[in-house]
């Protein structure tokens, strides 16, 4: 089968389309016919060896940690699927023809595949950092680098809990932010002050999404360093503040649920760019230089 796997740590240009042996679901796993894979900033992170001095890569590594696809393999202990279900979830290098899925829920017939196989990172990633951060009801969260596709995430499930979001973006994704259910303004210079004009009785915490260095002007606004928390910034415990990191909890509840509020309507996921296999390096590329709003997709049929 093919699949993308790297040798090496280094750029896009390390990525390689290889042929490999298929995987075999072991027990509590099941096996994919892959359709599509969700592109997330771990990909390139991990490619580039920045998680080198936490976590072991082994050479050659595979490439994607989520999917959609039908079951062509049930692992031992497995019954809630059977070969010939659709499904999305987590996985073990999922970009290729066929994965195994170690979490999953059933895929509905009005979710396509595109969209299932970007599901599970940013929705996964947004509500536990949101349980993280803390914020009651009524209460105001900074949102920074908020167009993206945690952002995205972040934004809709804080607003379905009456929390009021002001997200950070460029000008030209406003619109897109306000569609969500965001208040909406720029980074960069001056920041701090147009975020009071908007929050008038203050900033009840903040999320980095974004990475970019910016903790310790969130601290700033929030005024208080234990309710900004980042999923994005290893440096962020230097101040005062907390990273959010995996593993998923309860994931194939939140997988079920994300699929259901999307068939109704009430969650979406703008899928900015669909790439072809082949392509994975391009994707990874776009994906590094932040600029994504929603999701980008590995097509694999």
């Amino acid at each position: 089968m093919k699949a993308v796997q790297f040798k090496e740590y280094g750029g896009p240009e390390v990525l390689r389309v290889v042929e490999i042996v298929e995987p075999r679901a072991g027990p509590s796993q099941v096996r994919i016919k892959v359709r599509s894979a969700g592109v997330n900033p771990s990909d390139w992170k991990r490619r580039a060896g920045l998680y080198r001095d936490f976590e072991e890569v082994s050479f050659p590594s595979g490439v994607g940690v989520e999917a959609a696809g039908v079951v062509d393999e049930v692992g031992p202990g497995v019954s809630d699927v059977s070969v010939g279900d659709a499904v999305f979830g987590y996985g073990i290098n999922t970009v290729a023809q066929y994965a195994v899925l170690t979490h999953w829920a059933h895929k509905p017939d009005g979710l396509s595949f595109e969209v299932a196989g970007g599901l599970p990172v940013i929705s996964e990633t947004a509500l536990r950092s949101l349980d993280d951060v803390g914020v009651k009801p009524g209460g105001t969260l900074l949102v920074s680098g908020a167009a993206g596709g945690i952002g995205s995430a972040v934004i809709q499930f804080a607003s379905r809990q009456g929390i009021t979001v002001i997200g950070t973006a460029s000008a030209q994704k406003h619109d897109y932010l306000r569609g969500l259910g965001a208040v909406p303004t720029t980074y960069g210079p001056g920041m701090a002050g147009r975020v009071r004009e908007l929050a008038t009785e203050g900033i009840d915490a903040a999320l980095d999404l974004a990475g970019s260095g910016i903790i310790p002007e969130l601290i700033g606004i929030v005024g208080d360093s234990s309710r900004v928390v980042s999923v994005a910034d290893f440096t962020a415990p230097q101040y005062g503040a907390r990273f959010s990191a995996g593993p998923p909890k309860n994931p194939e509840k939140i997988l079920a649920d994300v699929a259901r509020l999307c068939c109704e309507g009430l969650f979406h996921l703008h899928v900015e760019r669909i790439f072809p296999l082949e392509r994975t390096a391009e994707a990874q590329e776009v994906s590094a230089e932040g600029h994504v709003t929603g999701k980008l997709v590995i097509s694999v049929a």
